[in-house]
C-alpha cells in the first residue's frame, strides 16, 4: 500500500519561478531583513521564490500576494504572484484563468522574459492546450537553453500523454541544468519506479542526500527499498520518518507491515498499526492490517470491528469487505 503524495502536486507538476539558478541570500538572513524591511520588494520576492522552490505554496503566496500589491507593475513581483496563483492549495479555474491572463499580458510586453514564457506555458496546461504550452516551452530554450523549468514543465506534458521515454529524457536534461534541485530527482525517480526499474533507488538517494530530512523525500526512498528488496535499509528510513515528523501515519504504517509481513512480528506490527490510526483517524490501510491481524488471533469480533472502521471511512474498499464476507460466513 502506498498513498505517495510528492509531489506530485495538485494537478500540474511544480514549476519553480524566478531564475532557478539563482541563490541570493540565506534563510537566517533573510527573515533578519525581512523582519526590519517588511515591504522591501526584492526581499519579498526572494523570500517568495525559495519558498516555491521549496514546495511550500500557502506560505510564498502571503508573500507573492504582498510583492504584487506593493508593485503590480514589477515583472518578478508579477510572475511570483501568477506562479503562486497556479500552485496554491485548492486552487480554482478562476485562479488559473486570472495567471494565464497575467502571464499573457506579461508576455506582449516582455516576449523574452523567459520566467514569464514558461508560466504560460503551465497555465496552458492545465487549460489543457498541450501544443502551446509546447509552443512557449520551445520559445523559452531558444533564448535560454538552460532554463530549467522548461524541461520540467517538458517532461510533466510527457508524462500526461504517457510518453515515459521522453519525460524521463526531459527531467534528465533538467538535472543536468540544475544539479541541486532535489525535486526533478524525485520525479524521475517515481518514473523509474513506475516502469519497475531499481534505479529509481538512486535517484531518490540523490533527493535524499540534498533533503535528509524532508518526509517525502525519505518515504519515497524508503518505499523503494522496501520494493526492490532492501527491507531493513527502508525500515531504518521509516524510522527516521517518524522522528522527523511523528504525525506521518504513512511511516507508522509501513513499520507495521514490515513487522507483519517481513518479520513475522505480529505484536510489532499491532503497535505500529495502531500509532499510525493515532496520528491519523482516516488511516484505512491500518484499520484494515489489524483487522488481519486479529483474525490471526482467532479473534474473530475484533477483526470485524476493524474491517467496520475501515469501511466506514470507504465503503468500497473491496480488501475489508472480502473479509467481512468471509468472516460472516465462519460466525
Amino acid at each position: 500500500m502506498r498513498s505517495f503524495c510528492l509531489l506530485f502536486l495538485s494537478g500540474l507538476l511544480f514549476v519553480a519561478c524566478g531564475n532557478p539558478n539563482t541563490s541570493a541570500v540565506k534563510k537566517q538572513t533573510l527573515d533578519q531583513l525581512l523582519a526590519a524591511h517588511p515591504d522591501s520588494l526584492p526581499l519579498l520576492i526572494e523570500k517568495g521564490n525559495i519558498l516555491m522552490d521549496s514546495l511550500a505554496f500557502d506560505k510564498a503566496l502571503n508573500y507573492g500576494a504582498k510583492a504584487f500589491r506593493l508593485d503590480s507593475n514589477n515583472t518578478e513581483a508579477r510572475v511570483l504572484y501568477a506562479e503562486c496563483l497556479i500552485n496554491k492549495p485548492n486552487r480554482s479555474a478562476d485562479d488559473v484563468f486570472r495567471a494565464f491572463t497575467m502571464y499573457r499580458n506579461l508576455v506582449k510586453k516582455a516576449p523574452k522574459n523567459v520566467a514569464a514564457l514558461v508560466g504560460l506555458a503551465n497555465t496552458l496546461v492545465l487549460l489543457g492546450d498541450h501544443d502551446k504550452a509546447f509552443k512557449y516551452i520551445n520559445q523559452a530554450l531558444r533564448i535560454d537553453k538552460t532554463y530549467r523549468d522548461a524541461y520540467i514543465l517538458k517532461g510533466t506534458i510527457y508524462k500526461f500523454e504517457n510518453n515515459i521515454k521522453l519525460a524521463i529524457s526531459s527531467y534528465e536534461t533538467a538535472v543536468q541544468q540544475d544539479p541541486e534541485y532535489y525535486m526533478t530527482y524525485l520525479l524521475l525517480g517515481s518514473l523509474y519506479e513506475y516502469e519497475n526499474n531499481p534505479i529509481c533507488i538512486e535517484k531518490y538517494m540523490t533527493a535524499y542526500q540534498l533533503q535528509p530530512k524532508n518526509t517525502e523525500v525519505i518515504y519515497a526512498l524508503a518505499f523503494a527499498k522496501e520494493k526492490f528488496g532492501q527491507p531493513a535499509a527502508a525500515q531504518r528510513l521509516y524510522r527516521k520518518m517518524t522522528k522527523v515528523d511523528s504525525t506521518y501515519a504513512d511511516g507508522f504504517f509501513h513499520l507495521g507491515y514490515l513487522a507483519q509481513f517481513t518479520y513475522n512480528q505480529p505484536d510489532s506490527a499491532m503497535y505500529f498499526y495502531k500509532k499510525a490510526v493515532k496520528v491519523n483517524a482516516q488511516h484505512l490501510p491500518s484499520y484494515h492490517n489489524i483487522g488481519l491481524l486479529y483474525e490471526d488471533r482467532n479473534d474473530l469480533t475484533n477483526a470485524l470491528f476493524s474491517y467496520a472502521k475501515a469501511l466506514k471511512i470507504d465503503s468500497t474498499y473491496e480488501l475489508s469487505k472480502d473479509r467481512v464476507k468471509v468472516l460472516r460466513k465462519r460466525i
